[in-house]
């Protein structure tokens, strides 16, 4: 069983990552702690194999707590769970010793595929003795950097999920579909189904409102 400490600011998202991660065959969760420096503590006393880690702490950045870990000697590898984009922080995580990067928002199966992609790794390399040759490392490696791109439902585009996405973030009273639609230039019918994605897959939440007559409008709130 692969222990995972959850390291996460926000309660609502930690308590996803959590769910998500028990729902994984093999793994387990150590902890959720939602600050650097209850990261650190919690790896110095309980037995962990992995770390999903949050970057924007209010304490610290998550680069600061891969390099601590490393300069404590602790070989608990990471997972980067963040929306932090820019390719000089990417680049800056690979050397920190981060294995696997994920952006938010990510549904169950993108995190699920990291996870799976990480446990196979683990067994390739979790032979005693020497690799026979050059294939062998190259399989583990494989294991762990080649990616399998979740395949989006027919007729969806990634382009315009996240364009949604981002339109979700920027509202914090959430979207109904027809905003959504103006907002990103698609009609009321595609934007809806983008939210109806996004809502079952966890990343939104359907909120009814009701007006003076009629049925409730359903509108959608970012997670």
């Amino acid at each position: 069983m692969i222990s995972v400490l959850v390291v996460e600011d926000d309660p609502v998202a930690a308590e996803a990552h959590r769910q998500y991660v028990e729902r994984v065959a093999g793994f387990t969760v150590a902890a959720v702690v939602h600050s650097g420096a209850e990261a650190l503590r919690a790896v110095e006393r309980l037995p962990v194999d992995l770390v999903l880690l949050d970057f924007y702490l209010p304490d610290t950045h998550g680069l600061a707590v891969c390099r601590a870990l490393r300069a404590a000697g602790a070989t608990v590898d990471v997972i980067a769970v963040t929306s932090a984009r820019d390719l000089a922080v990417v680049k800056a995580a690979v050397s920190a010793g981060v294995v696997q990067y994920l952006l938010k928002p990510f549904t169950f199966a993108s995190l699920r595929d990291k996870l799976t992609r990480y446990a196979r790794f683990r067994e390739e390399l979790g032979q005693e003795g020497e690799a026979s040759g050059q294939a062998d490392v190259d399989r583990a490696l494989a294991a762990l950097r080649s990616a399998d791109h979740q395949a989006l439902p027919k007729g969806m585009s990634g382009q315009t999920l996240e364009a949604v996405t981002a339109a979700l973030a920027e509202a914090a009273d959430g979207l109904s579909a027809g905003a959504a639609a103006s907002a990103v230039g698609v009609s009321r019918v595609t934007a809806r189904r983008y939210l109806e994605y996004l809502a079952d897959a966890g990343l939104a939440r359907r909120e009814p409102r009701y007006g003076q007559v009629g049925r409730p409008e359903v509108w959608y709130r970012g997670v």
